[in-house]
C-alpha cells in the first residue's frame, strides 16, 4: 500500500517519508512550497531502491486534498497509510490574540486533518485495511513554553479527532493514532541560538537530551506497521520524559 506524508519536504515529514520507505513502502512526499527540497527527498527514497514521487497540494484546501489523493493512487498505487505531518505555529498568548494566525493554524493543523482523513477514506475501507498516524504536540497536554497557548489548542483539537476517528473507522479496519513530539532538532531552529536552545530544551528532559526527527519517524513507522495491528485511538508521546508539564 502507498503511503502520503504531507508536508514532508523537511523536517519531521522528510524523516518518516525516508523511514517509511526502508520498510518498502511506496511514498508520496506532499509539499505546500519547497518543491526542490521535496524532490530531495524523492531523489534519496529511488536511490536506496525504493518508490517515491512528490505531489503540491495545500491540505487546507479540499479540492487540492482530493487531487493529491487521486494523483497519488495514479502514480504509485491505492493510499493504504495517511501521516498528517503538516503543520505551522503562530506565536500567542492569551493577552495576545490574532485571529488571521489562528484562522491559519485551524486551517492547516486541524482543517488539513480532516480534509486528508476524509480523501483517504474511500478507499481504505474498500480494503478493509488503513493506517493513520496525526502529529499532535505535547503542547497539547499542558507544557510550560510561552507563546504556544493557541497552537496548543490546535493540536488539542486534533488528538481529540484522533479519538473519534479511531472510534468511527474502526469497523472499516481503519486504524487512527497519533504521536505528540517533545522538542525536536530540525532546521527551523535559529542557527544563532542554536546550542542555548539545545542546552535549554535538554534539560527539561529526563533523558537529558533533545529530540531528532527520527526518533519521531521510529515512531511512526511502528504505528503504521502490523506490530501495532491492536492499537487505536492512542496517542504516543515521544518527548524524552518532559518535566515542565502544567500537569503531570
Amino acid at each position: 500500500m502507498t503511503a502520503i506524508v504531507t508536508g514532508a519536504s523537511r523536517g519531521i515529514g522528510r524523516a518518516i517519508a525516508l523511514r517509511l520507505a526502508l520498510d518498502g513502502i511506496p511514498v508520496v512526499i506532499n509539499f505546500l512550497s519547497q518543491s526542490q527540497a521535496a524532490q530531495a527527498v524523492v531523489e534519496s527514497i529511488l536511490n536506496a531502491g525504493g518508490r517515491a514521487c512528490a505531489i503540491q497540494a495545500d491540505t487546507g484546501d479540499p479540492a487540492q486534498v482530493q487531487q493529491l489523493f487521486e494523483q497519488s493512487e495514479q502514480r504509485l498505487g491505492p493510499v493504504g497509510i495517511l501521516v498528517n505531518n503538516a503543520g505551522i505555529l503562530r506565536r500567542g498568548s492569551v493577552d495576545n490574540y490574532d485571529h488571521a494566525a489562528m484562522a491559519e493554524m485551524i486551517r492547516t493543523n486541524l482543517e488539513g486533518v480532516i480534509h486528508c482523513t476524509r480523501a483517504a477514506i474511500p478507499s481504505m475501507r474498500h480494503h478493509h485495511d488503513g493506517r493513520i498516524v496525526n502529529l499532535s504536540s505535547i503542547a497539547a497536554h499542558g507544557t510550560a513554553v510561552p507563546g504556544t497557548t493557541w497552537y496548543a489548542a490546535t493540536k488539542a483539537a486534533v488528538e481529540s479527532l484522533t479519538r473519534r476517528f479511531a472510534l468511527e473507522l474502526g469497523p472499516d479496519g481503519i486504524r487512527v493514532n497519533a504521536v505528540a513530539p517533545g522538542f525536536i532538532l530540525t532546521d527551523m531552529v535559529d542557527a544563532a541560538n542554536r546550542e542555548q536552545v539545545i542546552q535549554t530544551m535538554s534539560a527539561k528532559a529526563v533523558l537529558g537530551r533533545v529530540g531528532h526527527p527520527e526518533d519521531i519517524a521510529e515512531a511512526v513507522a511502528f504505528l503504521v506497521s502490523d506490530d501495532s495491528r491492536f492499537i487505536t485511538g492512542q496517542i504516543l508521546t515521544v518527548d524524552g520524559g518532559r518535566t515542565d508539564l502544567l500537569s503531570h
